[in-house]
């Protein structure tokens, strides 16, 4: 490896806003790799610099530049594409070569890459400053494990990059070593995996100093690979014929285009070892319980997104501080002080199952969303107003406020049947109309012309708001937007990434059923089995693979870039992205449900037609990129 020395930098360090002192530190001026690794504050400030590039779940994934969006969970508003929302273009297919990159992650990565490296190679005990050989080599791997996790974004954004992990190239480096193309895509997985291996048998299960929380953990280590290993063991990328004769500059095949079953095996290990690891290290679901003791789903499902990580065991991989508070602004109705336009879609409502554990809808008549397919023994009606108030035990008071006499209420009398008798995951995702809000001591008022309502860009396009990730404590008017961490990975996700990649591999398997009860105990539903109060076993593999499907749509829905990778990984795009999309009738000006009302709220419209083609399944490389290098290669069908 040759090496960088005494070269003046420029330090831009973009820290977290946390509490952690570690991340919170400002930027120094014009200095010397020897002034920086002479002292510990500055040494520090670097290595923070190099964790800055750790994704914001909430504002960075979900924002006008994000990739949550285009999934078919999230709605923000169509009328913000004239502020700057080039999220709602990619939607509708104005996309290419040439636009805005969004996080622009092929330039900056290599960047905090490269910067990672120099960490590496300056970095060293200071006696003076009490900085031991020890806390050195585990800030090493630290940059290690960052080196590997930002190759794996780079890896699930754009397929193959160019790959020179552990060479810094010098500054009379020639053209042929400079300009890179890109390594195939499986080398640079194996790559990864090994790495993240080696670096979980060193790097401790967590910290016992608070300041320290975030920074690399051997949990984090295998939640990275577990991950990974998901994403490389799917169709799109395990004999995928779409993509034989993709080459890069030196002819190789980017990706392998025949079918390996071993992936799922190594893909299933992987995550068995991560959760045997998270459990040995103290990592459990995140539960709060009635005064019964039984597990109350409603709080358990809301707070496991709030709560810290000292009181949190679900959270693997944490991004201490993010922008929360514009999530909570847009997602606020309008008559609220909020932005008032951030919503999800029809479809996520439709995903969701019932109290008793069924499916509302199994599918759409010839595709068609507007004509959903009822499950006739599940109990959902579509049509009507409930007459009463909905009663289930829980301390959740969304829907009760501080009023005596109605603890456990979640719906009001007079709710639209299709709300009711719903899941807890349900309410605790998904701000409807007329719904009850805490923070005002009203319903939601969506109709246009009311409060919360159109004809604007900030109000709900389709009738429904966000309300997961959006914290039931804060408040716009007042300017309160209570603390809590970015989650990156949590326990939930690699039960149901363990169950999938069992039933491809191993069909059967008990574990299989096993995990999947565990995340559908707590969300207060129905497990599966032959006993008393379960619901059937899905019978053979393709129908547990549509039911592991199911459950991820729902129990992982809008975080972050989840869902959206998964439609790519399963070659989903087309049938899942493609076509209109459907809310409520935005432009409705009555309570009514009668189809044949223009007026009429709830009826379902589309309020959006979306396009996906093939290409869309990778973003591709910036054209001005590919203008830079001639040895790069535009990812497939991208012109």
């Amino acid at each position: 490896m040759k090496y960088l020395k005494n070269i003046l930098f420029f330090i831009v360090v973009l820290l977290f806003s946390a509490c952690s002192d570690f991340l919170d530190k400002k930027p120094d001026d014009m200095l010397t790799l020897e002034m920086v690794f002479g002292d510990k504050t500055r040494t520090e400030d670097w290595l923070a610099g190099v964790y800055n590039a750790i994704p914001d779940p909430y504002w960075r994934d979900m924002s006008h530049h994000g990739v949550g969006p285009l999934g078919d969970d999230l709605a923000p508003s169509t009328g913000w594409q004239k502020f700057g929302w080039d999220v709602v273009a990619k939607q509708i297919g104005n996309w290419n070569p040439a636009s805005y990159d969004g996080d622009n992650r092929w330039v900056d990565l290599p960047k905090r890459i490269r910067s990672a490296l120099i960490f590496i190679d300056n970095v060293r005990p200071n006696a003076k400053q009490l900085v031991t050989e020890a806390e050195v080599e585990n800030m090493k791997n630290e940059a290690r494990f960052l080196i590997a996790y930002y190759y794996t974004l780079l890896l699930e954004k754009y397929g193959p990059v160019p790959f020179n992990p552990n060479q810094i190239l010098p500054t009379d480096v020639s053209q042929e070593e400079l300009l890179l193309g890109q390594t195939p895509y499986d080398t640079i997985v194996n790559w990864i995996d090994q790495e993240l291996v080696n670096l979980s048998k060193v790097l401790p299960a967590s910290y016992t100093d608070k300041k320290k929380y975030g920074r690399a953990t051997s949990i984090m280590c295998l939640a990275v690979r577990a991950r990974m290993l998901l994403f490389a063991a799917s169709p799109l990328v395990n004999g995928n014929p779409d993509y034989k004769g993709h080459v890069n500059w030196k002819g190789e095949e980017l990706f392998n285009s025949t079918y390996d079953p071993n992936k799922w095996k190594r893909a299933a290990q992987a995550c068995k070892e991560l959760i045997d690891a998270a459990h040995a290290a103290g990592h459990k679901l995140y539960y709060e319980y009635n005064g019964d003791g039984t597990i109350d789903p409603f709080l358990s499902y809301q707070n496991m997104m709030f709560k810290k990580g000292d009181v949190n065991p679900e959270i693997l991989f944490a991004r201490p501080g993010c922008d929360y508070t514009s999530l909570d602004r847009h997602a606020t109705p309008r008559g609220c002080a909020g932005n008032g336009g951030y919503g999800i879609t029809q479809s996520l409502v439709d995903a969701f199952f019932m109290e008793n554990g069924l499916p509302p809808i199994l599918g759409y008549q010839d595709g068609d969303k507007s004509k959903p397919i009822i499950n006739s023994v599940s109990g959902y009606k579509e049509k009507g107003f409930s007459t009463e108030p909905e009663v289930r035990k829980t301390k959740w008071i969304e829907c009760q406020g501080d009023q005596p006499g109605k603890e456990g209420q979640v719906t009001l009398a007079g709710t639209y049947n299709m709300y009711c008798h719903r899941e807890p995951r349900f309410y605790i995702s998904v701000l409807y109309n007329r719904a009850w809000y805490r923070q005002e001591g009203r319903t939601t008022r969506f109709l246009i012309g009311e409060w919360d309502g159109g004809p604007t860009h900030d109000a709900p396009q389709n009738g429904y708001l966000l309300r997961k990730m959006v914290h039931p404590d804060h408040n716009c008017r007042t300017n309160i937007f209570p603390y809590r961490p970015g989650i990156l990975y949590r326990l939930g996700e690699a039960y149901l990434n363990y169950a999938e990649a069992l039933n491809e591999s191993d069909p059967g398997n008990p574990d299989i059923v096993k995990y999947l009860n565990l995340i559908r105990e707590r969300a207060g539903i129905p497990t599966y089995g032959n006993g008393v109060n379960q619901i059937p076993l899905p019978q053979g593999q393709d129908a547990m693979r549509e039911a592991i499907h199911r459950e991820r749509r729902v129990e992982l829905n809008c975080e972050g870039s989840i869902r959206w990778n998964d439609i790519r990984r399963w070659k989903m795009g087309k049938e899942t992205l493609d076509g209109d999309f459907y809310g409520m009738n935005y432009l409705g000006e009555n309570l009514s449900d009668d189809d044949n009302d223009p007026k009429a709220f709830f009826v379902r419209k589309p309020y959006q037609k979306r396009v996906f083609e093939k290409q869309m399944y990778w973003f591709p490389v910036p054209q001005d990129e590919m203008d830079k290098n001639p040895n790069l290669t535009q990812n497939p069908l991208w012109k």
